[in-house]
């Protein structure tokens, strides 16, 4: 039998170090894994192709951005219904890193924008089948789209 007292001062190193697993074992869990060398490969040509296709550079005005929007599909309306200033967090809490995810996805990653001050602008979209309201959103930094998404409105959306 194994017994051993712990002062409150070995606690903390203890809370510390099963903290400092923890987060290891998740990081290992949500890890991308490479299933195999040849997809990864094809995965990867997949995200080059979109960063070509799409030409996230340029966006100047708002014609540029309605137009960069229907490049994916999307109609919508001629003004954007917000603009404001979005300040890109350092730290990225775990929502933020489940948007960047979806960002790194798309050919985009938040990660060296940790910090900066980037505009985003919010149109409302025509062509979503969808009774409530869907939103456009486009993070612009130096005429550069660095992140975006379509959402709803509706709060059970």
């Amino acid at each position: 039998m194994f017994i051993y007292s712990v002062k409150g001062q070995n606690i903390k190193v203890f809370a510390s170090i099963f903290l400092s697993a923890l987060a290891i074992v998740l990081v290992a869990i949500f890890l991308p894994t490479n299933k195999t060398t040849t997809s990864s490969n094809e995965d990867s040509i997949q995200v080059a192709q979109k960063i070509e296709e799409s030409n996230f550079k340029n966006i100047s005005n708002n014609l540029e951005r309605i137009q960069f929007l229907k490049k994916y599909g999307w109609e919508v309306e001629s003004e954007a219904k917000e603009v404001t200033d979005v300040t890109i967090p350092i730290s990225f809490d775990p929502i933020y890193e489940k948007y960047n995810q979806m960002q790194i996805a798309e050919g985009l990653d938040l990660e060296k924008y940790k910090g900066k001050t980037v505009k985003k602008y919010t149109y409302l979209v025509n062509n979503y089948e969808y009774d409530g309201i869907v939103l456009a959103s486009l993070l612009i930094y130096k005429n550069k789209v660095i992140g975006g998404d379509i959402s709803s409105a509706s709060a059970n959306g």
